[in-house]
């Protein structure tokens, strides 16, 4: 389950996109993104062990999807994509958002999804607060089908202090409205990551 980190706020934003070049979708496409605004116990330290970060992403993927996942309004299963970023506050290091991120953190929403073949994606950096964070999106089972190559952005106007982290999760419930750049569909995919 992971550690509990200290968590000073919790930011949800959904998006319901009902229509876009003019013409309506035949259903709407949802976007949520989860982000939790925690204290980085590492801040202006230097340490070799960040086993502790490690702990506290696992907490967060499985608390941020559910929350998330359950701001959209659908069952795990109508998921189609996902992805994670993280800020960090300015006394802090990318090495704290990738420790974050990449060891504890996706194992979770794997499993609250039931899926999750594919990688991923995520994206670090390190700012002040108020900073944008765009948080790319993939198909969850294959990573070549491009209609669902996407982001959604958030903006938390008071964070990250210089202490703290943003450690956000985010999900649609299907691609880009009217894709058509070609690639393999949610439907013709085969093998692993629709690479076979």
């Amino acid at each position: 389950m992971g550690k509990e980190p200290d968590i000073r706020k919790i930011v949800i934003f959904r998006e319901t996109i009902r229509s876009e070049g003019e013409i309506e979708l035949e259903k709407p496409l949802k976007k949520c993104v989860a982000a939790a605004v925690i204290k980085n116990p590492f801040s202006g330290l230097y340490t070799e062990d960040l086993t502790e970060l490690m702990e506290y992403g696992e907490f967060l993927g499985g608390y941020l999807t559910q929350a998330a996942v359950e701001k959209l309004g659908v069952s795990p299963l109508e998921v189609h994509s996902f992805g994670k970023a993280c800020i960090v506050g300015l006394s802090g290091e990318h090495e704290h958002a990738a420790a974050l991120m990449h060891p504890r953190l996706g194992a979770p929403m794997r499993k609250y999804l039931q899926a999750g073949k594919a990688v991923i994606p995520s994206v670090k950096k390190i700012a002040a607060p108020g900073s944008s964070l765009d948080v790319p999106l993939l198909y969850k089972d294959a990573m070549l089908v491009r209609s669902h190559y996407d982001s959604i952005t958030i903006r938390i106007p008071d964070a990250p202090h210089p202490d703290e982290v943003v450690v956000a999760v985010a999900f649609s419930t299907g691609g880009r409205p009217h894709a058509r750049i070609g690639g393999i569909s949610v439907n013709e995919i085969r093998g692993q990551n629709g690479l076979d």
